[in-house]
């Protein structure tokens, strides 16, 4: 009896490990299409005028439907896809800053998100934006993934 246990063990072992394998699998859950993105941002042209105080916010142009660019403390800036990420593939299913400067919504489904970080604040989205990696020379913002 344990022989036979031990032939079906070696078996047994392989077929959970490969289940395992392909239920961790990293699974892309970004409902937005990837663009490449490498944008500069010279912070001192009157182009990006709103990015020298914490709290400003520009729009720019690049990655899916555009990217808004929100500066968080002296040397901290995020930069988020405009493209909601409820039902991506609508036509009006863009973010607009909202007056406070604080929140952006899509007018298309409703859903908030705060600029500090992208995530929601009500949806019907469950997913925060899409952000781009951004570094900072103290001149000059790169925006890029």
């Amino acid at each position: 009896m344990q022989r036979d246990y031990l032939k079906i063990f070696p078996v047994t072992f392989v077929l959970i490990s490969l289940m395992v394998l392909f239920s961790t699998c990293n699974k892309n859950d970004d409902p937005i299409p990837n663009a490449y993105v490498n944008l500069f941002l010279g912070i001192n042209s009157t182009q990006y005028v709103e990015l020298n105080s914490i709290g400003g916010w520009v729009n720019v142009t690049g990655g899916v439907r555009g990217i808004v660019v929100y500066r968080k403390s002296l040397d901290e800036f995020v930069a988020f896809e405009r493209n909601c990420p409820y039902q991506p593939s609508n036509d009006c299913a863009r973010i607009q800053v909202e007056s406070s400067g604080v929140t952006a919504i899509d007018s298309c489904c409703g859903s908030r998100f705060i600029l500090i970080d992208g995530s929601v604040v009500n949806g019907p989205a469950t997913i925060s934006l899409k952000q781009y990696n951004t570094s900072f020379d103290g001149v000059t913002l790169h925006i890029y993934n």
